[in-house]
């Protein structure tokens, strides 16, 4: 079993410079204390994420860590261009000597999509095809594609991954269906529903793993995300978590 951090950079009331810097070194104490990766989460216009650019955020992760692994959960794939997303993926995978993994998602919310200039309709069939376009770019010396929303003819692609055919790719699970799809796609899976429903996705995930793959190939990783807040006492750490979470807090009580 390995741990992980999933951290959305939400703002705090420190200057950003501050920010940024105190962030960076409790990233390095993960990398010294032995995390196996830290993915940080894409979001625009709101203080829950101050990281709406992940590659420059975790290009200077790259350079302050040794050991860690490291990417975005999730890159939100209809407000990048994907011949840009593509070329910031090889570069950051080259500059952490091979550690990114890399997650795809339609963006999390619709008001963010829509700052873009983007129809929030549209954005799973976005996601879906700019997904399908960065992965063959990555793996492709040259670039022909054509799509709903995209169009290359015979795009040289100059650069290429450390990390071949490309970094592992991390995808949500929040059913059957696309644990089924993961399974198919050889995708790391992580989900943040219940235990109860996780193990219902992951049992899937592994039988139709099995069916495709036998014994010939590792699983993939199979993630569950939880909050944790960690204090001196349980009293002391539930009195932090009331704040965020009262409605959990009422559930429990």
């Amino acid at each position: 079993m390995d741990f992980g951090v999933f951290d959305h950079l939400d703002r705090s009331a420190s200057p950003l410079e501050e920010f940024y810097e105190a962030r960076l070194k409790l990233i390095e104490a993960y990398d010294r204390a032995g995390f196996y990766a830290y993915h940080v989460a894409e979001h625009h216009s709101t203080p829950l994420g101050m990281a709406p650019s992940p590659s420059v955020f975790l290009s200077a992760v790259a350079q302050r860590t040794r050991r860690l692994r490291f990417g975005p959960l999730v890159y939100a794939l209809p407000v990048h261009h994907p011949l840009r997303l593509i070329e910031e993926i090889c570069m950051l995978d080259h500059l952490s000597g091979g550690r990114l993994e890399i997650g795809f998602g339609r963006g999390s919310s619709a008001i963010e999509v829509g700052f873009y200039g983007q129809d929030p309709a549209d954005a799973q069939r976005i996601y879906a095809e700019a997904l399908e376009l960065t992965l063959q770019g990555l793996s492709q010396k040259t670039l022909d594609f054509h799509g709903e929303f995209f169009a290359f003819d015979n795009v040289p692609i100059e650069l290429e991954p450390l990390q071949r055919p490309h970094p592992p790719v991390w995808y949500g699970v929040h059913s059957i269906e696309s644990a089924e799809r993961a399974a198919r796609r050889g995708f790391h899976v992580v989900s943040l529903d219940s235990a109860h429903e996780t193990r219902r996705f992951t049992d899937r995930y592994r039988k139709v793993w099995r069916e495709l793959w036998g014994e010939s190939r590792a699983l993939p990783k199979m993630g569950i995300g939880r909050f944790i807040v960690i204090a001196d006492s349980d009293a002391e750490a539930l009195l932090i978590a009331r704040r965020a979470y009262p409605i959990w807090h009422r559930m429990i009580s």
